[in-house]
């Protein structure tokens, strides 16, 4: 049975939301303040997690720079805001989707088990098999068994999605992706118009792996068209 967390103050929502899951099959702890939450994340082993941001005791944002390094499991974070700016930041902080309220008790389901489906699909894939060779393009090394990168044989730290869209690049070079096919190759979730969290990730892994992220030698943009990774 997958394990669920919901990390909200409202624990009239909280339980709504709970219930809803529990129909499904899940398994549901709910939390109604940060410090709580994150407690629960470090002390117990979750398949996903829903993080509202307005939390009493600690901020979502702080909950997730807190777990942003060594998380393994994804994030919802939700949030009455409705601001871009807002949306960006929690997906910067590592967060994999992020929703507005309100929205549907089915809509968050249908999230929740797509991303817990597509979060296993790629973990299974790029994880734990073994793999006969790196993938090493100028300086840039991708490890593939221990999910590790490498510029100049120093280093870098990618959360698990920035890690597959650029694993996804670099498995197919030259080839130009648009922001929508890369959403749903890597999130398995249908695009809905929402170009924030490609745009968002992209621009992560530019500042971890270009030595000028203004002018990606890796990654480039094609106007109009999205992203491809040049070799």
């Amino acid at each position: 049975m997958k394990k669920i967390l919901i990390v909200e103050d409202d624990l009239t929502i909280a339980k709504l939301q709970r219930d809803y899951l529990e129909v499904k099959g899940f398994e549901v702890d709910i939390a109604t303040d940060g410090v709580e939450g994150l407690d629960k994340i470090k002390n117990n082993s979750y398949d996903l997690v829903i993080l509202d941001i307005m939390l009493p005791k600690l901020h979502g944002y702080n909950v997730m720079k807190s777990i942003q390094d060594e998380k393994d499991f994804p994030v919802l974070m939700v949030s009455a805001k409705k601001e871009e700016i807002d949306k960006i930041k929690g997906l910067s902080l590592g967060a994999d989707d992020y929703i507005t309220k309100p929205f549907s008790p089915g809509e968050l389901v249908a999230r929740v088990e797509a991303h817990i489906k597509n979060y296993e699909r790629l973990k299974n894939k790029f994880g734990s098999k073994p793999q006969d060779n790196d993938i090493i393009i100028r300086g840039l090394q991708v490890k593939k068994p221990s999910r590790q990168v490498f510029i100049n044989g120093k280093e870098v730290n990618l959360t698990q999605k920035e890690f597959d869209l650029l694993l996804y690049l670099v498995e197919n070079p030259n080839r130009v992706f648009g922001r929508e096919e890369l959403f749903e190759r890597i999130w398995g979730l249908e695009a809905l118009g929402d170009n924030a969290t490609i745009t968002v990730h992209i621009g992560r892994i530019r500042d971890k792996i270009e030595s000028n992220p203004s002018e990606p030698q890796y990654i480039e943009t094609v106007w109009g068209a999205g992203y491809r990774f040049r070799v």
